[in-house]
């Protein structure tokens, strides 16, 4: 079997990487020199002891060669720029599989975002691939996947979501194991969407869990918020099932409880005083919520959608509502229809 390609070598990409290899051969493309080194030579990257199935590349030619089955695996705001640097070396016999969890703009500075978005220049990753590549089979990777845990061997599962249903059995033939499970949909709207969206929410409950509040108040948070991802979920196109699967309300719990969620964790910095800016200067990886938040926003504005946590958390990151007074608005909110999307 030719080998898997992965392009990019940060946490998820690395945990993806270790989880074909017990499958397959791998090969994943770094930018750096440095992180190649440390794949090749000292068998070691992200606390990953790689087996001799893995080796790192600096050319997207060599994956487009030797790889059929590739997965890209980069923060959104670099996704086209990797799929059009690839794109000369993919045929349609590739099958691409993504594991990007945000949303491109067309290339629109984020500055100009306060000008508004729409549907017409906000895109999925798998609507990037077919607009830069010839690639006809596409799918998403999601799922509860924090990369630590994945990592330490943990079992967990993923969806891979994909209108051709030979896209999911390549993915599940090189991903299963008696540790990771693979499940199907076929809505890839919908799982890009909820996938991108849940990091809202996850900013979301890290304030309030760093503002010391308990579980009901995060269980609440959490399921508000599942409404609003399919607010906006239906106003991108997709339907509600992904959104009540697997990479939906399982990525959503994940991602909105744990420590090891980089978007948690920003929520819990912004809680205790850290701005913004403080923050994404420590930060080694993307916290994809904080620019998935600002997309969010303007187009709850350009649709007059009603998502007042997505607003409200806005309002906390970027105009610095204090915490409290944000806590009070959402609890004196007048929801009044408990669940209206079924």
């Amino acid at each position: 079997m030719k080998p898997i390609g992965v392009i990019g070598a940060g946490s998820f990409g690395t945990a993806v990487a270790d989880l074909l290899s017990k499958n397959s051969d791998v090969l994943i493309f770094s930018r750096q020199q440095k992180v190649i080194h440390a794949i090749n030579i000292d068998r070691r990257h992200y606390d990953v002891q790689f087996n001799d199935r893995v080796r790192a590349v600096g050319d997207l030619q060599e994956i487009a060669r030797q790889c059929e089955l590739i997965f890209p695996i980069v923060p959104s705001h670099a996704f086209r720029r990797t799929i059009r640097a690839i794109a000369p070396y993919l045929h349609p016999y590739h099958f691409v599989i993504h594991g990007t969890k945000g949303f491109d703009t067309d290339e629109i500075d984020e500055a100009d975002f306060v000008k508004g978005l729409s549907r017409r220049t906000v895109h999925t990753m798998s609507e990037v691939i077919r607009q830069e590549t010839s690639v006809v089979r596409i799918g998403c990777f999601a799922g509860p996947n924090l990369a630590k845990e994945i990592i330490q061997g943990q079992p967990t599962a993923a969806v891979i979501s994909s209108p051709f249903e030979e896209v999911f059995r390549a993915g599940k033939k090189v991903l299963d194991s008696e540790r990771f499970h693979v499940f199907y949909n076929d809505d890839i709207i919908g799982t890009e969407t909820a996938g991108a969206l849940k990091n809202i929410i996850a900013l979301g409950s890290g304030i309030i869990s760093g503002m010391g509040m308990g579980k009901n108040l995060q269980a609440m948070l959490i399921t508000r918020g599942l409404v609003e991802m399919i607010v906006f979920g239906k106003a991108l196109g997709a339907g509600n099932e992904a959104f009540l699967g697997t990479a939906g309300i399982g990525d959503l719990i994940a991602t909105a409880t744990s420590s090891d969620s980089r978007n948690y964790s920003v929520g819990f910095r912004i809680a205790k005083g850290e701005s913004v800016r403080e923050i994404n200067a420590s930060m080694v990886e993307t916290a994809e919520g904080l620019r998935t938040l600002k997309i969010a926003r303007q187009l709850a504005r350009h649709y007059k959608l009603k998502v007042p946590i997505t607003d409200i958390i806005y309002k906390v990151i970027y105009e610095g509502l204090d915490p409290k007074k944000a806590l009070e608005y959402l609890i004196t909110f007048p929801y009044d229809v408990d669940v209206d999307f079924i």
